[in-house]
């Protein structure tokens, strides 16, 4: 029962891992962008959850309703400003630039918010409590954090499908040119494109306050790895990859505790393999979709 166990609580932790993915996996579908700030600005939404929750005393799951609007704002903002202005010289303009965002986020949170890691919601009944299916324990939390993947997948893909910014988002993906000589403002679309990518990234910033703990190198150290491995595992550009890709390395990890004490390990071995065997991904696409 404990390999059932393992496997099944990678499958949710998977779920965790694609809500990191999707953000990153969308920016670089739509604008050919990675993200090395990706990971920084989770922690980010993660802090800004724990300051609305301390000053306006609000239920924790009320405070996804303050900071994913927030974060989606800043997602537009920083797209039409600083991501644009390094979308216009190259793509590898945008690393540099997202890697110096990185390094000041992660020095930013360090000087005010010191290095003591912090959790959100540490006391409710949904990070804490559990059931039971035979010998098996499984935590409210997780299957609640996968459950909001799956939906936020499903909203994405019919955000990107049936409404007209979502169309928009995927003919510029397809051809920036074509598009702009349709009459469509591609910076306007890629900063839309940022602020669902940065929506999302909020969601999976508080979701790991609240599943574990925070701290101002948590970006870098965790979220942006996981995240880039679940993309890659995935398919680069393909929406329900990344959720492929998260529940593949999830699985992997607790498969791997199993063997050995060091989970992370296993989880880049096959991220390793992937990348040898089918470099494009398990699920392959060009465009988001």
């Amino acid at each position: 029962m404990s390999w059932v166990n393992a496997i099944i609580q990678g499958v949710l932790v998977g779920g965790l891992y694609a809500l990191f993915a999707c953000g990153l996996s969308l920016m670089f579908g739509v604008m050919k962008v990675v993200n090395l700030a990706h990971g920084d600005l989770a922690v980010v939404a993660g802090y800004v959850a724990i300051g609305v929750i301390t000053v306006t005393h609000i239920p924790v799951l009320w405070s996804f309703l303050i900071v994913v609007p927030v974060m989606a704002v800043l997602g537009y903002v920083l797209q039409r400003t600083i991501l644009q202005g390094a979308l216009d010289r190259s793509v590898l303009a945008t690393l540099m630039v997202t890697f110096g965002l990185s390094v000041v986020i992660e020095n930013g949170l360090l000087q005010f918010f010191t290095a003591n890691t912090r959790g959100i919601g540490t006391g409710l009944a949904l990070v804490t409590g559990s059931f039971s299916i035979g010998q098996i324990q499984i935590g409210y939390l997780p299957v609640a954090i996968f459950v909001i993947a799956v939906v936020v997948l499903l909203g994405l893909q019919y955000f990107l499908s049936a409404t007209r910014y979502g169309r928009l988002i995927r003919a510029v993906a397809d051809d920036k040119e074509a598009a702009q000589l349709a009459g469509a403002d591609y910076r306007h679309v890629f900063g839309i494109a940022a602020a669902v990518a940065f929506g999302t990234v909020a969601l999976g910033g508080i979701a790991y306050g609240m599943y574990a703990q925070l701290a101002p190198t948590t970006g870098t150290d965790t979220i942006l790895l996981f995240a880039f491995a679940a993309v890659v595992i995935g398919g680069l550009g393909s929406l329900w990859g990344t959720l492929l890709g998260g529940v593949v390395l999830g699985v992997a990890q607790g498969i791997g505790a199993q063997i050995h004490s060091s989970a992370v390990l296993a989880g880049f071995i096959v991220f390793l393999a992937v990348l040898a065997l089918r470099p494009q991904g398990l699920i392959s696409r060009g465009a988001p979709s």
